[in-house]
């Protein structure tokens, strides 16, 4: 059984594992090194500052759905450890959770500042120490115990887990690639589209609540919310886009083409029947008073300059040549994307240490032993909704469990 582990990053992972790994096993000396000036800051920004902690869904199997890359291997892992489990581990600390109708889980008091202070108490009670603004440089096994350099000096621990997060470059994973490991480039995953100077941008913060956004020349889709912004289209749908085409939009160096069904209930044909029946029935009123797709106003009126439809128009007075192309703009206008911006709050990379060489039950290196991984830093990403906290908490707690030997349940 170890006596020292090293946790390598102060992120979500870091502290679970470092936490959990004290209070299970009391004769463990758990030191936590944060190569930053601050603790925990991506807890901090999630969710708009509320912390998306993890997501109201409880089977595996559908869990597992809702991340692009790792679903095989979280299929073990959440059988161990899940959201029910995270929700109770918070809630024996004090923190109630929540479900919003997306299924989204924030804490109670819908400040980030609530997991954080908890996460701190737990490392103060169970006595890990924290060193910030020191970063690791170096691994090496060294008469079967980890030496670990530093931006400040040579550690020695019998486990080490990483837990850096992701990182943007390939050449970063280098001190872990140095002790045999093999890591996939790392590519940008939930991003927003650019539009360059495309009109809709004049729209900026108009939401669609419903919308598809489709990938051209793939079966990339994905349907949600989108948001209009100043420099082109955010907002769930988009964002899932992004992760599950992470690589594909990658090797097109972020430009491409996407359809939006701005009315994905239709197609071109039903919705043009479903307007031809409304002009019978509602013909005396003017199609800019009458929105018969329920859609911001904003975004109807746009749609009608673009067909050419003058807004002083009465139903019955729309031309058909105008009426068809109308529906034609709704459910498939095409946009040239041309860039990516970082969607800060939820920024993550797809990549990372490849999972094959990661037992998922442990998360201990199958080629080193005493070496465990937790959170980004492996080859898992999920979409928006608290799915990437979740395999945050799930692979911090399997590491800690593994290094403690799992002397506690995992409830505890």
């Amino acid at each position: 059984m170890a006596n020292s582990l090293l946790v390598i990053g102060g992120g979500a992972a870091g502290f679970f594992c470092a936490v959990n790994a004290a209070r299970m096993d009391r004769s463990l000396k758990v030191t936590l090194l944060e190569k930053s000036s601050k603790l925990l800051s991506k807890v901090r920004i999630s969710g708009g500052g509320r912390c998306n902690v993890t997501h109201a869904c409880f089977q595996p199997g559908m869990l597992v759905k809702k991340y692009p890359r790792g679903e095989k291997f979280l299929l073990k892992a959440f059988r161990h450890f899940g959201p029910e489990d995270t929700i109770g581990w918070f809630r024996d600390r004090q923190v109630e959770l929540k479900t919003e109708a997306d299924g989204r889980m924030f804490p109670v008091t819908d400040d980030s500042g609530t997991i954080i202070q908890c996460l701190l108490r737990e490392a103060d009670r169970w006595g890990v120490e924290i060193r910030m603004q020191e970063e690791v440089k170096q691994l090496e096994m060294d008469g079967g115990r980890w030496k670990v350099r530093t931006s400040r000096e040579v550690l020695q621990a019998d486990a080490v887990c990483v837990a850096t997060g992701g990182f943007t470059k390939k050449e970063h994973f280098g001190w872990l690639e140095a002790v045999g490991h093999t890591a996939l480039a790392p590519v940008p995953s939930l991003f927003t589209f650019n539009l360059p100077g495309h009109p809709i941008t004049q729209l900026m913060g108009v939401v669609k609540p419903e919308a598809r956004v489709k990938l051209t020349g793939s079966k990339l889709e994905e349907t949600g919310p989108v948001l209009i912004t100043h420099w082109g289209l955010s907002g769930p749908a988009v964002l899932r886009l992004s992760a599950w085409g992470a690589r594909e939009l990658a090797l097109k160096q972020w430009h491409f083409r996407i359809v939006v069904n701005w009315t994905p209930e239709y197609h071109e044909n039903s919705l043009l029947e479903y307007l031809r029946k409304f002009r019978e029935g509602k013909g005396a009123q003017k199609i800019a008073n009458r929105n018969p797709v329920n859609m911001p106003q904003r975004l109807w009126d746009y749609f009608l300059g673009l067909a050419g439809a003058d807004s002083d128009l009465r139903w019955a007075d729309l031309p058909a040549k105008k009426l068809n192309l109308l529906c034609k703009l709704l459910t498939s206008q095409e946009m040239e994307v041309s860039g990516k911006t970082t969607f800060k709050e939820e920024f993550v990379t797809a990549g990372g240490i490849n999972l094959a060489e990661i037992d998922p039950e442990t998360m201990e290196s199958r080629l080193c032993e005493g070496l465990y991984f937790a959170g980004e830093i492996m080859d898992v990403d999920g979409i928006t909704g608290g799915f990437n906290f979740q395999h945050a908490w799930t692979s911090g707690m399997l590491a800690a469990m593994a290094v403690s030997a799992g002397q506690e349940g995992v409830k505890k």
